[in-house]
């Protein structure tokens, strides 16, 4: 048994019957270093080693936490939740009905999606913040999904397109750094002769595969209605906060401070901690409240923090294993000479890797020098390898566990706990997502 293979499956085996996923990744780690040979001690040592590899993210996480939650105390957020929430209740007024269906909300529906996926677009380019609008954006909205008894799920989905997709198809921004400088490097280097303007055409095939699974999860999967209690989004986000025009100009000047502090510094920690600052200046936040509003930032985030630690030791465990060569080699020996075969079996490969070390960008590093010499001794075009190569690296991170792809939806959509990460986000964002990634990802390999 490979040791990725063992590892991947274990864990997720242990997420879906809801084992916390830190303990989860720990044992997988424990395991896959058993079967790859490492031993005990050897195993634990590297583990402990690459722990170092995630700290500086979940030091970000807590940090946007604490920013989130100031944000949430000046109550900016909540002004448009609340002339949202107006609007549907007059919208129901009119039409003398409680009822869900009515043009008005069908509206409001399509409005508040089509924002949210703007929103998680825009942060892979326009303001490239990654996934730090959704602690920000998305808990005061939750008051607006429930009153329209939007599936969260698909929201989920939405926001897992938005972040994925942009940055495969998009050369700007995080797309850039993916397309043109870790994609478009790596096959140049591995004698691959592809022009960096060829690539988001190349991707938009399996991207379409993404675009028709996110279809499918809005007006088929997730499109019935779904009840959430609002006790419990009240007692997360309390919905009778006093608006101060101070603090809202106070929180808009603190969010444009954050953002060119992340933009010029690279930092997220950076970023929230002017913005903080901003809130200490304009009176939203007293000194003395620092370590309240920094602990229940933690509380918030801290948990994708440790998911993130672990999975880094979790990666650096199955690398020493050299699992991830092997792997690829056992792969090449089932392909025999069926060119369809050898394309799917490759990304199936990309998706337990991916789904390992958690980052379609450090993904492609580990498959690239291995895949292109592959594909092109099977007769691939130099397109259909690109291909190939993104699609694989791209397709774990729709569905990993500790990936920033499904930790951010999550972070968003479960603060007053009744959003699942493993079965609201992960396994929706992986039906929909990596099954038709997979099957374009083959179209694109034969028809390129």
């Amino acid at each position: 048994m490979n040791a990725v293979v063992f590892a991947v499956f274990l864990m997720v085996a242990l997420s879906l019957i809801r084992v916390n996923i830190v303990i989860a990744l720990i044992i997988s780690s424990v395991a896959g270093g058993l079967v790859g040979g490492l031993g005990l001690t050897e195993t634990v040592q590297v583990f402990t080693g690459g722990l170092g590899g995630g700290a500086a993210i979940a030091l970000n996480y807590a940090m946007l936490g604490a920013f989130a939650v100031t944000i949430s105390k000046s109550g900016i957020t909540d002004v448009l939740a609340n002339k949202v929430i107006s609007k549907i209740n007059s919208s129901r007024a009119t039409d003398n009905s409680s009822q869900l269906g009515s043009r008005s909300e069908l509206w409001l529906k399509s409005v508040l999606l089509s924002c949210i996926l703007f929103a998680a677009i825009a942060s892979q380019n326009l303001v490239p913040v990654h996934i730090a609008f959704i602690p920000i954006l998305i808990p005061p909205l939750l008051h607006v999904m429930a009153s329209l008894q939007l599936d969260r799920r698909a929201v989920a989905c939405l926001i897992t397109f938005g972040l994925t997709a942009t940055y495969m198809l998009l050369p700007v921004g995080f797309g850039k750094i993916f397309l043109n400088t870790i994609l478009h490097q790596n096959l140049i280097d591995n004698g691959l002769n592809v022009q960096v303007g060829e690539l988001p055409l190349v991707m938009a095939i399996p991207v379409f595969g993404m675009f028709l699974g996110l279809l499918f999860a809005l007006f088929f999967s997730y499109r019935k209605p779904r009840q959430y209690s609002i006790e419990k989004i009240l007692q997360a986000e309390p919905e009778s906060i006093t608006i101060n025009n101070k603090h809202l100009v106070t929180a808009l000047i603190a969010v444009v401070v954050a953002l060119t502090s992340q933009l010029y510094t690279d930092s997220v920690i950076i970023g929230s901690l002017m913005g903080l600052i901003v809130f200490v200046i304009g009176g939203v936040l007293r000194v003395d409240e620092s370590q309240d509003v920094f602990s229940k930032g933690v509380m918030i985030m801290g948990v994708f923090g440790f998911i993130m630690i672990s999975a880094a030791g979790f990666a650096e465990v199955l690398k020493a294993t050299n699992a991830i060569d092997n792997l690829v080699n056992s792969t090449v020996s089932l392909i025999g000479d069926n060119k369809l075969l050898a394309a799917t079996l490759m990304l199936l490969t990309g998706l337990l890797i991916t789904m390992g070390i958690g980052s379609s960008f450090s993904t492609i590093p580990n498959i690239a020098s291995i895949y292109i010499p592959l594909a092109i001794g099977f007769g691939f075009s130099p397109l259909a390898t690109a291909a190939i190569v993104g699609t694989a690296a791209a397709l774990g991170d729709a569905g990993s566990p500790a990936s920033d792809s499904t930790l951010g939806p999550t972070s968003g959509l479960n603060v007053d706990g009744q959003h699942d990460h493993i079965w609201d986000t992960v396994v929706p964002t992986f039906l929909h997502f990596n099954i038709p990634l997979i099957g374009f990802g083959v179209l694109a390999a034969a028809i390129l």
